[in-house]
């Protein structure tokens, strides 16, 4: 079996969740933190990987990531979230179970055409809520010993 990549497009996320799309509109920073934190929280909860994409502003792009965290890239000025979501499918969809979480059509086109898969916002949050009531489940299990 594979190892698994979750790729997500974080700004087309951010604007399909209200609550995200909210803080967005009041400061984009405080946005992008909290999805961060949301898909950390799944990727400890579950055997995904997660890879955050952004468009970013700078002259170069660049990545960050946390010690057993998620990795979180930002494109370079000129450039999109997309080319980079498109690089990454390209070069390991062959060797992981890559999936990208977005809702531009024409994204997930492209990544499936590369060999990956998509999930919509939709279902992203429905799989993360999933993994939260897994969690809950066995924690509860826990307390009762």
């Amino acid at each position: 079996m594979k190892p698994t990549i979750l790729i997500v497009d974080g700004h087309s996320i951010i604007f399909q969740w209200v609550e995200l799309a909210i803080q967005h509109a009041q400061k984009g920073m405080l946005a992008r933190e909290t999805l961060s934190k949301i898909l950390r929280n799944f990727q400890d909860n579950t055997d995904w990987h997660i890879v955050l994409v952004f468009d970013g502003k700078g002259t170069t792009a660049s990545e960050a990531s946390e010690k057993n965290g998620i990795q979180v890239f930002y494109s370079k000025f000129g450039q999109t979230a997309d080319s980079v979501i498109e690089r990454l499918v390209a070069k390991y969809a062959g060797t992981y179970d890559v999936t990208v979480a977005t809702d531009d059509g024409l994204e997930r086109t492209t990544v499936e055409s590369f060999g990956g898969s998509t999930m919509s916002s939709r279902h992203l949050r429905e799989a993360i809520q999933a993994a939260d009531r897994g969690l809950e489940e066995r924690l509860e299990k826990l307390r009762r010993r």
